[in-house]
């Protein structure tokens, strides 16, 4: 069995790096900044470097992939929070056997999964 992580990282798109980042600090309670340093500018969620996780970046916004984040708390509190910062909550929670999640959307319409292992919260 090959140990190497699936997904290496996730990009979001978004339409204004500094309000997306607004987004998600205020959904998941990260600390991101918008990094210029490279090629072109990203925000790396809640400065995550060191392992696997995701970036925004500026473009067209998508509907294809999906990416699933840890929440600190509840799906409630999550949606909460979601619905709080401008995004849209698009159903109740749904229970599988790792845990609960529920979908949402972004302020740029990117739909993305809040997820609650069992045993959190």
């Amino acid at each position: 069995m090959n140990t190497q992580p699936i997904v290496v990282w996730g990009e979001i798109p978004v339409k204004d790096l500094e309000a997306g980042a607004k987004f998600y600090d205020a959904v998941f309670g990260y600390t991101s900044q918008v990094d210029r340093s490279g090629p072109a500018p990203m925000v790396l969620l809640n400065g995550a470097a060191d392992t696997v996780g995701a970036n925004l970046c500026e473009g067209q916004t998508a509907t294809g992939s999906i990416i699933h984040f840890a929440v600190p708390d509840t799906c409630e509190d999550a949606a909460s929070r979601v619905a709080a910062a401008g995004g849209k909550v698009l159903g109740d929670p749904i229970t599988i056997p790792p845990g609960r999640f529920v979908m949402a959307l972004d302020p740029d319409g990117n739909q993305i999964g809040l997820f609650q292992p069992h045993g959190t919260a």
